[in-house]
C-alpha cells in the first residue's frame, strides 16, 4: 500500500515512548484494535507484559483520514479504540479476522486499501455524496512535501491555490496540526534520522534547516521531552 509502513513491534522491559513523526497508526495488539493519532509531543505507550506483540499499519502524514474517517485534529495526542470511529459491528468482524488469521498486517494493509478505495468512490460521486474525509490529494502531498523542504507558510499557500488561513485549516484536517507545527514536526523527524547516522549535531543543525545546534537542543527537547542523546540512546 503506497505512502503506508507495516511495522511489528515486541513490548521489552524498558518502554521508550513514540515520538512526533506527522502519521497515523492502525494498530492490533492484545485483541483489540486502536488508533494512535498524530502527536505533538512523545508518548508513553500504556504498560504491556514484555513479549507482548504489536502489529500497526503506520499512514503517511495526510493519509489517515480517509481511512478513519475522522479529520485528524480529532484524533491529535490520542490514542482510541477503533469502534469509537467505524460502526461496532464492522470492528468485529475485522477483529474476528485478525484473530482468525496468521497474517495480521495483511489484513490491516486490506481494510486500508478498502477504505481508501470507498473514500475515493466517495469523492468520484461529488460533494453531496461525501460522509467522511477524501483521500490523500494531490494538493495535500504537496503541501506535505513542501513543509518537509522548508518553504514558507505563504509560499507553500500561494503554491497550492489557498489563502493561509485556508491552508491552516486544511492541515488541521489533514494533520492534526497547522502547518508551522507540521514543519516543525518533520524537521525534527528529519534531524533525528540524520544524528542517528550519526552525524554530528552541528551538522544536524544545519543539514535539517535548523538556525543553529542550540536551536536543534530546544526544538528535540520540546517535542521529544529528552536531549537528542537521551533519543540516541547514549544519555
Amino acid at each position: 500500500m503506497s505512502g503506508a509502513v507495516l511495522w511489528t513491534h515486541t513490548t521489552s522491559a524498558t518502554t521508550r515512548p513514540v515520538l512526533p513523526d506527522g502519521c497515523t497508526d492502525l494498530i492490533w495488539s492484545e485483541g483489540r484494535l486502536l488508533v494512535a493519532g498524530p502527536d505533538t509531543g512523545p508518548h508513553l505507550p500504556d504498560a504491556a507484559p514484555p513479549g507482548t506483540r504489536h502489529t500497526g499499519l503506520r499512514f503517511a502524514p495526510g493519509q489517515g483520514p480517509a481511512v478513519f474517517g475522522v479529520p485528524a485534529r480529532e484524533l491529535r495526542d490520542l490514542r482510541v479504540p477503533l469502534a469509537d470511529l467505524w460502526p461496532a459491528a464492522q470492528v468485529r468482524e475485522l477483529a474476528g479476522r485478525m484473530a482468525a488469521g496468521g497474517a495480521p498486517g495483511r489484513v490491516l494493509e486490506e481494510t486500508a486499501v478498502a477504505r481508501l478505495r470507498a473514500a475515493a468512490d466517495r469523492t468520484a460521486s461529488g460533494p453531496a455524496a461525501r460522509s467522511a474525509p477524501p483521500p490523500r490529494s494531490g494538493r495535500t502531498a504537496a503541501i506535505a512535501a513542501a513543509l518537509d523542504r522548508g518553504h514558507p507558510v505563504a509560499e507553500v499557500a500561494r503554491a497550492v491555490a489557498l489563502s493561509e488561513r485556508q491552508l491552516h485549516r486544511h492541515c488541521l484536517d489533514a494533520f492534526g496540526y497547522g502547518p508551522k507545527t507540521l514543519t516543525r514536526v518533520l524537521r525534527f523527524v528529519r534531524a533525528l534520522g540524520l544524528a542517528r547516522s550519526g552525524m554530528p549535531y552541528a551538522h544536524v543543525a544545519a543539514c535539517a534547516g535548523y538556525a543553529d545546534q542550540a536551536h536543534l537542543a530546544r526544538e528535540v527537547k520540546a517535542l521529544a521531552g529528552a536531549p537528542m542523546g537521551v533519543l540516541l540512546g547514549s544519555g
